[in-house]
């Protein structure tokens, strides 16, 4: 058989165009490919629109995006026609053929080859950079709003007596304009010139004439527009100045114009612009003249002036006339920044006052009435007894509370207290199975308050809880318990459709709920739902039966992400805290206005000022504003977030901040006035932490007003490291109710302290006025000790309680075997001239898994107490009667009495073994055998009553001479009970 080729014996396969069913399918699957992608990504575009929508503020998906629209447009247009337009030019100025080189004549066949598509490759070229100079100018519409919507600082600085606004809202815009034709320059020339190469107006190897004049004509003024705009810089230079940033003993990020600037940058900033628009005439003469001659000698001087007098100038200055005599120079120039950063960050009105830090101990029964009219003492730390909130009040395992929780005043009986809250939030990981259905549908949301007194605790250490149990019930009026929007709830949940929702669990078995709340996005519509089926890469929701008529979806849940969604020209608080309001659950954000152009302003790093050893440890504290570099910074907006119907509020809150004002002109009607605040909400309204952290940090240096202090660096400060953990972070401030020397009555306020730049004995404590509505709310107030004295830091305190022997032995015995001791906030509290420093102590152990108080520290004047309760420690410090009874001896009690019925007489044997068992533990500080010992008196002193009670209904006669049985005396030497009443076992009494 002959060979037909492909094969020994196989037929040859004929090689040709694919069929048409071949390429129909091929054609079939890119359009399927292109429309995939198409409504990809109009998915993620519709789905923001629907959120907006949902939440009632479309006017800031608009805005936003047809700002960005029109920047890529305009933008992009410009920079597509400056390119395209100079190659065209380029291509239309060539020399004719016959006079081009040897060497342009063998580019012929490259010319030849791109001739056929002249027209597609210069509109690829030209669409490639505009689309890239688009997307980068769509990036620049923050920069374009507050430009065109800038409003008057009404100051001036006080080098150019130019308004701020100008540095904050006008020069940032010009800088990008700048940049932009820079950049349009650059690859003009650089476009315009490959093209005179390739069309043989540029020559390289050939010889005679480098380039033909056209070439020459169109590639100065391109030059020239360079130089042009150098120029430009140059004079923008001169402002920038103000708001340049630069290394400076003084400190860190130091901002505006020093000694060396006013006197050498900027009269050399002038020279240089001269310079330049000199060069630029020169390249633009070109035209007429046709020689580079002159054009690169100005240029070349323009480099040797850049170098001279823009960099060897200020050196000689720096080095000859300010070094010699630094601080004489640069007085005035420190005094213009200390002005402004006082200023820019809201600290301008901090007061100052020398404070002696030794208090008179003369009259100690005067100093422990002072103690409760100072300072409502909150030993409960909310970043300490989560966990026990956990354990005892989550109920069910698909709730949980935050690992940080807040702090906040309610009034009972007319009396604000300092209440430690945290919600019950739906916890996913919880729920036992697993599935889609579980996690969307059933599983949907949290349920109640719990809160606790802040400044007790009950005798087993625990809180004291003032709303509880599920359904929540205590001191709150009646509010919506649901949570569908929290800081744990990350995850989309449908609502509202055919499937119900796990609402609670009682005595009475489940109880379901359906959502009733006008929030979130309709699914009832199937565009809707395949939109969303994309954006969330979940196809179950395009054809699920559990999603019907009513289901909506719920997603960006948490505060924070919703306020920054409709608010994305806001800087975020880390720290979003819970609040009854008027029967609902209300999140409250604290939002700020920030900018990086207040001139003369030395700058900071928010995401590194406002770290401290909570967020250190825990990552779920978020931090403001990640590494963003500010020099400007107000609390201009309170927001709210509706904990069931995802409402989000606005709230006006600084009243006179420009940059606020800016962004009310760029999306109206989107910040409600201050007088819409209700007076219920107002009264949980803080200072806010982040703001807090930002101004102690900039007071560690700022606080001195005086230039030469200024310079000497000897007045600086640090914020002390957190003495109760090992983060090595800075210590958080801390929201305590206390009174100021000059105040007279408490107020919520915050709190830090200072140290000494390298030590760690105490320099400053600073506190600000949290309680809003107020008329001092904000009003900073420092304590500066004596530099004369020393008196004791966070880290010397922290080590006195650990370096008392007693002390050190009672903390040992609390650990027993698999204890853990965790230490509480630290709280200084001014007293008397004198600083009172308090500090829970908390055991986690023995079977427990949350911590329980067990003991609170406290020093005054050298003298430190570590005792059950608060007020026990208070009355040892300052001597007062009763302060600590001594322990009873075994006189001190009555043992239990003797009996003529044998089965109570053991019984009653039993309990005096254990009774003198207790007494020997007790002595010997021996806390883990004394509660064993009154756990064993417990039950036999029950047993003695069951056996007395038994012979009572026989009529025997084991009942005379018997008593009833007495409860257990504690180390303190008196009674305690659990909440039943039963005698406790804990040592802690």
């Amino acid at each position: 058989m002959p060979d037909r080729g492909g094969g020994p014996t196989g037929p040859r396969m004929r090689v040709g165009r694919p069929s048409r069913r071949v390429r129909t399918l091929l054609m079939t699957l890119g359009v399927l490919a292109v429309l995939g992608m198409a409504f990809t990504m109009f998915a993620g575009f519709w789905t923001d629109w629907l959120w907006y929508r949902s939440v009632k503020y479309s006017s800031v998906f608009t805005t936003t995006l047809w700002t960005k629209i029109g920047l890529f447009f305009v933008f992009g247009l410009l920079m597509a026609l400056a390119v395209g337009f100079n190659i065209w030019l380029a291509h239309r100025l060539r020399p004719p053929l016959s006079a081009m080189s040897m060497e342009q004549q063998n580019l012929d066949r490259y010319r030849m080859g791109i001739a056929p598509y002249k027209k597609w490759l210069l509109l690829g070229i030209t669409a490639l950079v505009g689309l890239i100079a688009g997307a980068s100018a769509s990036g620049q519409w923050r920069t374009w709003l507050m430009w065109v919507n800038g409003v008057s600082f009404g100051q001036k600085d006080p080098q150019f007596h130019l308004d701020v606004s100008f540095y904050a809202f006008d020069l940032p815009w010009y800088r990008f304009l700048l940049g932009f034709g820079f950049a349009a320059a650059i690859l003009s020339v650089i476009a315009a010139a490959l093209t005179h190469y390739l069309y043989g107006g540029l020559r390289i190897t050939s010889p005679g004439a480098r380039a033909t004049a056209a070439a020459t004509g169109h590639l100065s003024v391109l030059l020239g527009v360079f130089v042009a705009l150098k120029a430009v810089a140059y004079w923008l230079d001169r402002y920038g100045l103000a708001v340049k940033s630069s290394d400076f003993k003084a400190t860190d990020n130091w901002t505006g114009l020093r000694y060396v600037d006013a006197n050498a940058y900027l009269p050399a900033k002038t020279i240089l612009f001269c310079i330049a628009v000199i060069c630029a005439l020169l390249f633009f003469a070109t035209l007429w003249r046709r020689t580079w001659q002159l054009p690169v000698i100005g240029f070349g001087l323009m480099v040797l002036s850049a170098i001279l007098i823009g960099g060897l100038y200020p050196a000689i200055v720096q080095k000859f006339q300010v070094q010699p005599n630094e601080q004489a120079k640069e007085a005035p120039y420190v005094e213009k920044n200390l002005k402004a950063t006082r200023e820019a960050y809201g600290i301008d009105g901090a007061k100052v006052t020398d404070y002696s830090g030794k208090g008179n101990a003369e009259d100690k029964t005067k100093l422990r009435d002072d103690v409760d009219a100072t300072a409502s003492i909150r030993i409960m730390d909310p970043n300490i007894v989560s966990p026990t909130f956990q354990q005892l009040q989550q109920m069910r395992k698909y709730y949980a509370f935050p690992n940080n929780l807040d702090v906040d005043r309610y009034s009972k009986d007319g009396q604000d207290q300092d209440t430690v809250i945290g919600l019950r939030e739906l916890n996913l990981a919880g729920v036992d199975k697993q599935n889609w259905i579980n996690n969307h549908f059933r599983y949907t949301h949290g349920y109640g308050v719990v809160a606790a007194k802040g400044t007790t605790a009950d005798a087993e250490g625990r809180p004291v809880f003032t709303e509880s149990d599920l359904p929540s019930k205590g001191n709150l009026p009646r509010y919506q318990q649901r949570i569908y929007y929290g800081e744990k709830t990350t995850t989309y949940s449908i609502v509202g459709g055919p499937q119900k929702e796990i609402d609670y669990s009682d005595d009475d078995g489940e109880k379901t709920t359906t959502y009733t709340g006008k929030s979130g996005v309709n699914l009832s519509n199937p565009v809707n739902r395949a939109a969303y089926a994309v954006a969330f890469g979940e196809p179950q929701i395009m054809y699920s039966g559990a999603i019907g008529e009513g289901s909506r979806i719920l997603y960006n849940r948490t505060p924070k992400e919703r306020v920054e969604a409709v608010a994305p020209w806001l800087t975020i608080d880390g720290d979003a805290y819970p609040a009854v309001v008027d029967g609902k659950i209300q999140w409250i954000v604290d939002a700020y206005t920030t900018t990086n152009g207040y001139p003369y302003a030395s700058r900071t790093t928010l995401g590194d000022t406002t770290a401290d050893s909570l967020t250190a440890t825990n990552n779920s504290r978020a931090v403001v504003a990640q590494q963003n570099q500010v020099n400007y910074i107000r609390n201009s907006v309170k927001a709210t977030v509706d904990a069931y119907t995802g409402d989000v509020k606005l709230y006006q809150w600084d009243t006179k901040d420009p940059v606020l004002k800016t962004w009310m002109k760029a999306f109206p009607g989107t910040v409600k006035s201050k007088a819409d605040i209700s007076q219920s909400l107002m009264d949980h309204l803080r200072y806010p932490q982040d703001l807090f952290k930002v101004q102690r940090e900039l007071l560690s240096r700022y606080h001195v007003k005086d230039a030469t202090t200024f310079l000497s660096g000897s007045e600086v400060w640090q914020v002390p490291d957190d003495p109760t953990n090992k983060s090595g972070n800075a210590v958080p401030p801390y929201y305590l109710s206390m009174k100021m020397p000059d105040q007279t009555k408490q107020a919520f306020s915050l709190t830090t302290t200072f140290t000494p730049n390298g030590r760690d004995n105490l320099s400053a404590f600073m506190s600000v006025d949290a309680e809003a509505g107020t008329g001092d709310y904000g009003k900073i107030r420092i304590l500066k000790l004596p530099t004369s004295t020393t008196v004791d830091g966070p880290k010397q305190v922290q080590s006195q309680f650990n370096s008392e022997q007693d002390i050190a032995e009672s903390i040992r015995l609390l650990k027993g075997g698999d204890s853990d001791i965790e230490y509480g906030n630290l709280l200084t509290v001014p007293l008397d001239g004198g600083l009172l420093y308090v500090e829970p102590v908390y055991v986690r152990g023995g079977g427990l898994k949350y911590p329980l108080l067990r003991k609170v520290l406290v020093t005054y004047g050298g003298t430190t107490a570590f005792e059950d309760t608060l007020d026990e420690a208070l009355n040892k410090v300052f001597g007062a009667e009763g302060a600590t009874p001594e322990p009873p001896d075994k006189g001190g009690t009555t043992p239990p009495p003797t009996s003529d019925n044998p089965t109570v007489q053991d019984a009653l044997n039993d309990a005096q073994k254990a009774f003198d068992d207790g007494q020997k533990a007790l002595e010997a500080k021996d806390w883990e055998a004394y509660g064993k010992a009154q756990k064993d008196l417990e039950d036999a002193l029950q047993r003695a009553e069951d056996a007395q009670a038994e012979a009572g209904k026989k009529g025997g006669s084991g009942n005379k001479g018997t008593s009833s049985p007495s409860p257990s005396a504690t180390p303190s030497g008196k009674p305690s009970a659990t909440p039943s009443g039963k005698p406790s076992s804990s040592p802690s009494g």
